[in-house]
């Protein structure tokens, strides 16, 4: 009778073994290799082969230790090769690189450098005390100051919380659009077109705050979503490039802005362009006494990204917008509406904005004039990025820039360093994060994972797979 397996055939199994397990169990491990390669897989056919696998360590080593050693592996592996340590390692980049300039920019370091080889130490000591005082005023001023006394000392964390509050809103639009696949670029004037919107609402009406606040801030929600709805229009009918109506967007905005400060609809009179300070009743509560200025609005801003993680995630709506995001032809095909999806994403991603552009002037400014939105919308697209479109990465990203915002006037005033220092590191940030390949292969963590035994571990197998002929396995099998 012939010992050769025929696939299907169990009945050499007793214990109902499945036909390639029991060929391995048959094999057995060679005593003349040290190392002898495992079975997955077996052919019955003359002319096909199977794949044999070789584990890391010897043959008497069980099948389930190779397994479990490579699932740690690849947790290890996946937490230093994770995105959150690569968008890390950019922020870090991005301050040595900051840090060069720093120095750079000091005429003591300038003079140092002009005789380093005689005496390095002044080179060194000055570039050090430069980079130290910076980023040292740069920690007072956006996070904790401790040369103050009493509470001011968290008062640069709060000023943080304020700064970042419109970006976490502009981002989570963005986010939601990025993520649908619209590449909304067009932030900027939907935060303007919202902030105006919540100021003529602020200050043309007299209603009770119960009711001025809410109607304020909805209409900066419907006049921003309207303003991106129009890229979603004309995407979704006649197939225009979101990207570039978007940025046409914003230039019209900021125009057409600047056009409405010279007319009795927002002009309070005077030379100046600017608009009338919105009513008492129009404004958030602060949440902290003076001298603190943290307003509800930053509340509403986490409550607005646990609405947006809900809808991206658990609805849906959410869902559409993924699926169209990923492939827009899979999800025309499994009967989404994806011209529809386009202008509700935008609409979406408008809204978010211009609540955004409405919490800046309703809190802080209490007016609205040209310059009004600043670069909020142009950082919510970093804050986008460096955050990957997710809530919790995006409000992590927006605390970041709002420390670069809050502390880089103390920096400039203590420490001497050109304020420009800090687009420089934004630009640094958004640079490396355009290229995770580079920054992953400088990354310190990525050396260590590709150091690490089992790197290439794949499954239960350390090694690449060899392929042996069904004669040759016959042949090992029969001694």
């Amino acid at each position: 009778m012939s010992n050769e397996h025929k696939p299907g055939d169990s009945s050499n199994n007793d214990f109902g073994t499945p036909p390639e397990q029991a060929s391995i169990q048959a094999l057995g491990p060679d005593p003349s290799v040290s190392d002898a390669p495992v079975v997955t897989d077996v052919a019955a056919g003359p002319n096909e082969t199977a794949t044999v696998q070789t584990p890391a360590g010897a043959a008497a080593m069980s099948q389930t230790r190779p397994q479990e050693r490579s699932t740690a592996t690849r947790i290890f592996h996946g937490i230093l090769d994770s995105s959150a340590i690569t968008i890390l390692f950019a922020v870090v980049m991005a301050l040595i690189i900051s840090a060069v300039l720093i120095a750079a920019a000091k005429l003591e370091v300038r003079e140092a450098a002009s005789y380093i080889f005689a005496r390095p130490g002044d080179f060194f000591g000055r570039a050090w005390d430069a980079i130290f005082s910076a980023y040292s005023a740069l920690f007072r001023g956006g996070i904790f100051d401790y040369q103050a006394e009493g509470v001011r000392r968290v008062r640069p964390f709060t000023e943080s919380l304020v700064a970042m509050t419109p970006l976490v809103f502009a981002g989570l639009g963005l986010g939601v659009a990025f993520r649908s696949g619209m590449f909304n670029i067009g932030a900027q004037g939907q935060v303007l077109v919202g902030a105006v919107a919540g100021t003529l609402v602020g200050f043309t009406f007299d209603l009770p705050a119960a009711l001025h606040l809410p109607l304020a801030c909805l209409a900066a929600v419907l006049i921003g979503g309207l303003w991106a709805g129009i890229a979603g229009i004309l995407k979704a009918t006649t197939g225009a490039n979101e990207v570039i109506v978007t940025i046409m967007l914003n230039s019209i905005a900021t125009y057409l802005v600047s056009y409405l400060l010279t007319t009795r609809l927002l002009r309070q009179g005077g030379t100046r362009p600017i608009s009338p300070a919105v009513a008492e009743s129009a404004t958030f509560p602060l949440i902290l006494p003076a001298p603190f200025r943290l307003h509800a609005g930053f509340l509403l801003a986490l409550v607005a990204a646990a609405f947006i993680w809900w809808l991206m995630e658990r609805s849906r709506l959410g869902f559409q917008f993924r699926a169209v995001g990923a492939n827009q032809f899979a999800a025309k095909t499994a009967g989404i509406r994806v011209t529809s999806m386009y202008v509700m994403v935008m609409l979406v991603a408008g809204g978010l904005a211009g609540l955004g552009g409405a919490s800046q002037v309703l809190a802080v400014d209490k007016t609205v004039q040209a310059s009004s939105a600043g670069s909020i919308g142009f950082d919510a697209i970093t804050v986008a990025l460096l955050g990957r479109s997710k809530p919790l990465g995006i409000i992590g990203a927006a605390f970041l820039f709002g420390v670069l915002r809050a502390g880089s006037p103390l920096m400039q005033t203590s420490a001497g360093t050109p304020i420009d220092i800090v687009q420089v590191i934004q630009a640094s940030i958004v640079l490396l994060i355009a290229a995770p390949v580079l920054v992953r292969e400088l990354s310190i963590f990525h050396r260590i994972a590709s150091l690490t035994p089992w790197y290439s571990v794949k499954g239960a197998t350390a090694c690449p797979p060899r392929r042996l002929s069904c004669p040759q396995l016959r042949a090992r099998r029969e001694a």
